[in-house]
């Protein structure tokens, strides 16, 4: 029987507070009748393609009609004069096609959309005497059976719901999968006050200039930059990872997008329920933290995990719910060397040789208990053919306790840090026809952390052994946290409320696809306050027990008398003091952007992108209430030549977006692709907070911080090239190139009295990626990446793009030589393998292999200003590198099916399944800390061997959490899944 539809599928692209709920119901009645309706991000997915008879004659005006699998929710299109159709915003997932056109019989199929893409099709109808219609299934989605892309020069990789869940997630988080996009590289998440947050790096930073929406609403940090809220992976229908060349109605990002989309309830119930635990038993030791003989540190931890979904009214309303709870026990087992040494400080205080404080425990170990919930619940309500709404609320609250505690650190010097988080969306979709549609977008997020002291005694006691290689977050042995100075850098409290209006209007017909649209974001609250209390820092060049054997040399001055000098401070023990001051700081920004863009189908084979995208801050200077003219060191911009202005927020922030795809031929096999666009970023404030504290009157020990005049938001240009080409339905590969150059970064220049913050900095980004999928028989799906890349910055002792504030060296010279070097994540050549096997027995397996060269890190004098000179030559900015990194995760499992619906999945895991130490960049960066001759007066080190000075550090990850490119121990997880 001869078929009478052909189809070729291809891809080219509850919880809010009641007042918000009000609020936002009544500003969108106020939309509606001010504007008409409106439109979300692009968290949505796109169809286009022609309708032809058998002998590819175009077909005009035929009918198309797309209905939603599972909720019978549906959108109509029309075929122009030339054939040619489009349809934008469809939520992600599956939908009946029905094509109808006078004189020929109906044409059916079965389609995936997949999130922030545009798929192709081609239909091809034949005359109505055959009566027969055909249903053409299209391939399951997974980031390793993606289609070709024709018509986008956006670089982007889909992951869905199966790949979430079929691959091993050492975090369980979705920035673990996110690394099967080309482009991207681990990396640590951003600070302490956010350890268990997602983080990602593309364009050669560390991730904390990309953006990410959830289900349309910014979700952005704007404090430290990066990723605000986590979400569970179970909780996430799919997302587009975008590394370069994003369209106009992307913003407030110099580098990556995350786009995701959430779960969401069918007319059929479904759902599933999971396990995961982890214990010390199948975990190996971690030889840079942990080495033997010490003790083995205790741990276990287990994810439980529940969702499920259904219609409340079928074809009308449907609910989704999530939730997964953490419940996690590490702990920190002292060496022997570091008992002995608490030992004997517990024997001062108990001959009473430490002011006020009679006794000190030393446990055998120290318990860093962690829970989290994360929860997330949705509403979808067909109010209409036309109109279609879903509100979401989500949330992400966690405890830490004894936070930052590391080896050679007591209890006292830990933190219990509690992060709640909160996210809601309000969605509109209104269809005014078959070519025009809105979509009102309406999201609230709020951030609330407190990190509390262990304890509060006014000072601390910090010895040699209490800063080792294995210390990286407790600056002393005992007392108040001290982390990297007197006074701990990060906040001990962090408050966001963030308040987000969208609205775009989307026009689709034939050949253009154009897209206009606003983003209006109020911030009232970006708040926090850094520790301000009186402390004392008092460092001793001996180790407690030295002091134990000779009582008379231990010299303790208490908080009252502020390190006043003492004839006894000669014997070399030092005494810093920071007074006591008002470490708050406030924002309160609005940000605006305005944005146009259309797609193009010049012919049948070019596809122009353009666009242009204007945006703006206000407020993004004020500090509680006024400018920067009210920092009391104000003045003293005058000194260094600088007229005593504020800075203002800057108002030309102009980015035009350009991209093609171009097909060759008549097979549709292989897309040329290239672009160009400016993205602008004002980042985060964390590197200048002292500057927003100053204006209370300076709290900072350190100088203080003024911002400079003149100031630029920062921009990237991205200049892409690349083709795509499918062998088959069943092979594909792809080489791109990129070109970002970054302008107007942020730096600071140390003078005598203050540091002055700048938007001068320049970097440079390259790289080469390529790309492969395939699938072989249906039983196994392949996906291999290859990046070469080089990202440079300048910056004094800290190479970062974009993220951070790099330094200089010389106020006089800022771009001098050696400044100018590679930036902290600097990965030269990455490589990826990831696939999924079926195997005889039912087994499938499914690996995640990531290999990269070294990063690169600076050692720096013993005060950290300066880089030292190695046998009297200086060293250049990030001269050495650590050790490659290489880990291999695997998992095994068997899912055994009930009566066609019900699934049980038993499953192992294996992470770092070769056991290979990944220290990564981790090596001590101070010259103090390592062995080697070092004279202070010329700021030279004396080696025989470069060799000498690279000596693996602490292991960056227990501090911010799971590591990522320190890497884990091998560990090994069990669990189940079932699923119905």
């Amino acid at each position: 029987m001869q078929d009478n539809t052909v189809f070729r599928v291809r891809t080219g692209a509850l919880m809010l507070k009641l007042k918000t709920l009000l609020f936002a119901i009544v500003a969108y009645s106020f939309c509606v009748l001010t504007a008409g309706h409106l439109h979300a991000q692009n968290a949505r997915g796109s169809l286009r393609g022609v309708v032809q008879d058998q002998r590819n004659a175009r077909i005009a005006s035929a009918s198309l009609q797309f209905e939603s699998v599972g909720s019978s929710v549906t959108r109509q299109a029309t075929s122009n004069s030339q054939g040619e159709f489009r349809i934008d915003d469809l939520l992600p997932g599956e939908y009946h096609v029905t094509v109808t056109a006078p004189g020929f019989a109906n044409a059916q199929a079965n389609v995936s959309v997949a999130v922030s893409t545009v798929r192709d099709m081609t239909v091809t109808m034949r005359p109505s005497t055959v009566k027969e219609t055909v249903n053409v299934e299209a391939q399951p989605s997974s980031v390793a059976t993606q289609p070709i892309d024709l018509a986008s020069a956006v670089h982007q990789t889909v992951v869905n719901e199966h790949d979430l869940q079929e691959f091993p997630l050492a975090a369980r988080s979705f920035a673990n999968i996110a690394y099967l996009t080309p482009g991207t590289e681990p990396v640590e998440p951003s600070d302490p006050t956010k350890a268990r947050i997602t983080a990602i790096s593309t364009g050669g930073s560390s991730g904390l200039n990309n953006v990410l929406t959830v289900d349309g609403g910014d979700n952005s940090d704007d404090y430290i930059g990066g990723f605000l809220q986590n979400f569970s992976p179970d909780a996430l229908q799919e997302f587009a990872f975008a590394t370069s060349q994003q369209d106009a109605d992307t913003g407030g990002a110099t580098a990556g997008s995350v786009v995701i989309t959430t779960r969401r309830g069918t007319n059929g119930w479904h759902g599933d329920f999971a396990i995961y635990d982890r214990q010390a038993a199948l975990n190996a030791r971690f030889p840079i933290e942990n080495p033997a003989p010490n003790p083995k540190q205790p741990f276990s931890r287990q994810n439980y995990i529940g969702n499920i979904g259904g219609p409340i009214v079928k074809d009308k309303v449907w609910f989704f719910a999530s939730l997964e709870y953490v419940h996690e026990n590490a702990s920190i087992a002292y060496s022997p060397a570091s008992t002995t040494q608490f030992n004997s400080l517990a024997a001062l205080a108990a001959d009473g040789l430490i002011t006020g404080i009679p006794s000190i425990a030393v446990p055998p170990n120290v318990p860093i208990p962690f829970r989290d919930h994360l929860s997330s619940v949705r509403f979808d309500w067909a109010q209409s053919a036309k109109s279609q709404w879903f509100i979401r609320a989500s949330n992400d609250n966690y405890i830490t306790h004894n936070a930052l505690v590391q080896q050679a650190t007591l209890p006292s010097t830990g933190l219990t840090t509690h992060n709640n988080y909160w996210n809601g969306v309000i969605n509109n979709t209104y269809a005014f026809n078959s070519t025009w549609l809105g979509t009102f977008v309406f999201d609230v997020s709020t951030l609330h952390l407190t990190q509390e002291r262990n304890s509060n005694l006014g000072f601390a006691l910090a010895f040699p052994f209490s800063s080792t290689s294995q210390t990286i977050s407790g600056f002393e042995t005992y007392g108040d946290n001290q982390f990297a100075t007197p006074i701990t850098a990060f906040p001990q409290v962090r408050t966001q409320e963030k308040y987000q209006w969208r609205y775009d209007v989307t026009h689709s017909s034939g050949r253009h696809s154009e897209k206009f649209g606003v983003n209006f974001i109020h911030e009232p609250v970006l708040s926090g306050k850094l520790a301000d209390t009186a402390e004392q820092l008092i460092l001793y060049p001996n180790n407690p027990q030295y002091y134990q054997q000779n009582p008379s040399q231990f010299y303790y001055v208490p908080p009252a008398d502020l390190c006043t000098p003492e004839p006894t401070l000669a014997s070399g023990i030092s005494c810093t003091n920071t007074p006591a001051g008002d470490g708050n700081f406030s924002q309160n920004v609005q940000r605006l952007a305005l944005y146009a863009q259309d797609s193009w189908r010049a012919t049948q084979h070019l596809t122009v992108n353009y666009g242009v995208r204007y945006q703006t801050t206000f407020g993004l200077f004020n500090a509680n209430g006024v400018s920067q003219a009210a920092n009391p060191s104000f003045p003293l911009l005058s000194t260094i030549g600088l007229p005593e202005e504020a800075p203002h927020d800057y108002r030309k922030q102009i980015a035009p977006r350009l991209g093609i795809a171009y097909t060759p031929g008549n097979n549709a096999k292989t897309v040329i692709r290239a672009g160009f666009g400016m993205f602008y970023n004002d980042l985060a404030q964390n590197g200048w907070v002292t500057a927003y504290t100053a204006v209370n009157g300076g709290a900072d020990p350190a100088p203080p911080g003024i911002i400079a005049p003149g100031y630029k938001t920062p921009y990237a240009i991205h200049i892409t090239g690349g083709v795509q080409h499918a062998f088959n339905q069943k092979w594909l590969m792809s080489a791109d190139y990129t070109h970002e150059t970054g302008m107007h970064g942020y730096r600071a220049y140390p003078y005598a009295d203050f540091n002055l913050y700048k938007s001068d900095n320049r970097s440079d980004f390259n790289a080469m990626m390529l790309h492969l999928q395939g699938n072989i028989n249906n039983r196994v799906s392949l996906i291999a990446n290859y990046t070469l890349s080089r990202a440079k910055t300048w910056g004094c002792v800290l190479g970062e793009l974009f993220d951070y504030v790099n330094g200089v060296c010389n106020v006089n010279q800022p771009f001098g030589p050696g400044d100018y070097g590679p930036s902290g994540e600097d990965v030269t050549s990455r490589f990826v393998l990831a696939g999924i096997y079926h195997v005889p027995g039912g087994f499938e397996l499914s690996n995640l292999f990531q290999a990269e060269s070294a990063r690169p890190f600076t050692l720096t004098n013993p005060d950290t200003s300066l880089r030292i000179n190695i046998n009297g030559v200086p060293e250049t900015l990030d001269q050495f590198r650590g050790t490659p990194y290489i880990q291999f995760d695997l998992r095994v499992s068997r899912p055994i099916k009930f009566k066609e619906r019900f699934t049980a999945t038993p499953f192992i895991e294996f992470f770092n399944l070769f056991n290979r130490n990944n220290p990564g960049a981790n090596y001590v960066t101070n010259i103090a800390d390592i062995n080697v001759p070092y004279n202070a007066t010329t700021n030279n080190a004396t080696v025989n061997n470069l060799n000498q000075l690279r000596v693996p550090g602490g292991a960056l990850g227990d501090f911010f959490g799971p590591g990522t490119t320190v890497g884990i121990p091998f560990a090994a997880q069990i669990g189940g899944r079932f699923t119905f």
